[in-house]
């Protein structure tokens, strides 16, 4: 076959190998030189390893749970608040734009993005204190650690291993800040920094959730413009676009805003990141990894201003009584369902249950009510304690 008389030939994993350790930083992670998985596998004729890794996590059942999982607004508050889904790809979205731009490896930012909310619990980080308290003496319970137990365990789609097998790489951006615990798959090897591609993944989260939770509050009332002009970042920023945009509807201007802001962090993020790394010198992914401080980060001044925001968010939406208020009915909600699988495991699916000689009781049950979303704990605990729900 040929295209405008040349012959046409497919891109294959080597070219894309090559294509890598042409145009890639030195300090970026490359495909073709990655330190492997758990359980070794030949390679794919057409991907390379971390495009393998993005494609897995994506065909998880833990992805697609996260349609249904809690961001800050429980999904029957309403269908334009982000969930858990919807925010890991907000958040893939400005990784492969900021590992496109530093010369970094996307794919492997991509899937580390993709992948790092697997783990979380039903209604966001309530459900994650309501089971680091319930496991108090068992081990705890934290999102990080639970997502690397989701890619490494927990998935069942291959004959030869339980989980997905990710890389290396990928496995250890998951990770983020190393571990203290006792995993029952190798983990990898601590080093005193991630790669620049897990550095990144880390920020773009950060990007990802402070902008489309300001959007969401907004939306929901619980914010308002008005006081959020008491926070310099946003108040500078919306009078800018203000300026730009002329007359326009309050909707367009709050959506406006949040589009500027996420171009002003990321910006800022790329320049004094490329000017970071450029100081170090660093020439391989080595180096990176024995700094003694991350390279991929914004400049102090925006980075302060950041927090400010963050700060704001934290007092006004996050501590907001009517999210406390869930907060507190979703602390009940799985302190009641983990109570009665404790006390009577015969509630539980007979396939987690047989997990219990070789994983532990506690342990399972938490892998099993982390794993749901909310509106199956939300049916689950009615139809455990609702005397009026068919049995």
């Amino acid at each position: 076959m040929s295209v405008g008389g040349s012959p046409f030939v497919s891109r294959t994993r080597e070219a894309y190998e090559q294509e890598e350790r042409e145009r890639l930083a030195p300090c970026a992670v490359r495909s073709g030189e990655s330190a492997g998985r758990v359980v070794a596998e030949e390679s794919h004729p057409y991907r390379t390893d971390f495009q393998r890794d993005r494609d897995r996590v994506v065909h998880s059942r833990a992805f697609r749970r996260l349609e249904y999982k809690t961001q800050v607004f429980v999904y029957h508050e309403g269908d334009h608040y982000r969930t858990r889904l919807t925010h890991t790809l907000e958040g893939a979205q400005i990784a492969r734009t900021v590992a496109r731009a530093l010369r970094l490896n996307e794919d492997l930012a991509e899937a580390i993005v993709l992948a790092h909310d697997l783990g979380h619990t039903p209604f966001g980080h309530a459900g994650e204190r309501a089971l680091d308290r319930l496991l108090k003496g068992e081990g705890g319970f934290e999102h990080n650690r639970q997502t690397l137990r989701v890619v490494d365990l927990l998935e069942e789609r291959y004959p030869g291993f339980r989980g997905l097998n990710l890389t290396t790489e990928t496995r250890e951006g998951v990770l983020k800040h190393g571990s203290s615990w006792d995993h029952p798959v190798v983990l990898p090897p601590a080093t005193r920094q991630p790669s620049l591609e897990a550095q990144l993944a880390d920020l773009a989260d950060e990007i990802a959730y402070t902008n489309h939770d300001l959007d969401d509050g907004l939306r929901s009332g619980l914010l308002t413009l008005d006081h959020l002009d008491a926070v310099p970042l946003w108040r500078e920023t919306r009078r800018a676009v203000a300026a730009r945009v002329g007359q326009t509807s309050e909707r367009v201007l709050r959506a406006q805003t949040i589009v500027a802001l996420i171009n002003h962090l990321v910006t800022d993020l790329v320049e004094a990141s490329a000017a970071r790394i450029a100081e170090a010198g660093v020439r391989s992914v080595s180096e990176v990894r024995s700094l003694d401080r991350p390279l991929v980060r914004p400049s102090a001044e925006v980075g302060e201003a950041a927090r400010e925001l963050k700060r704001y968010l934290f007092e006004n939406l996050y501590h907001h009584p009517r999210v406390l208020r869930m907060n507190l009915k979703a602390e009940r909600i799985l302190g009641d369902l983990y109570g009665i699988y404790r006390e009577d495991p015969r509630q539980l699916p007979r396939h987690v249950g047989a997990r219990f000689a070789e994983d532990g009781e506690a342990r399972v049950i938490a892998d099993y009510i982390a794993g749901m979303t909310d509106r199956f704990a939300l049916a689950e605990h009615k139809k455990l304690l609702d005397p009026h729900e068919p049995v």
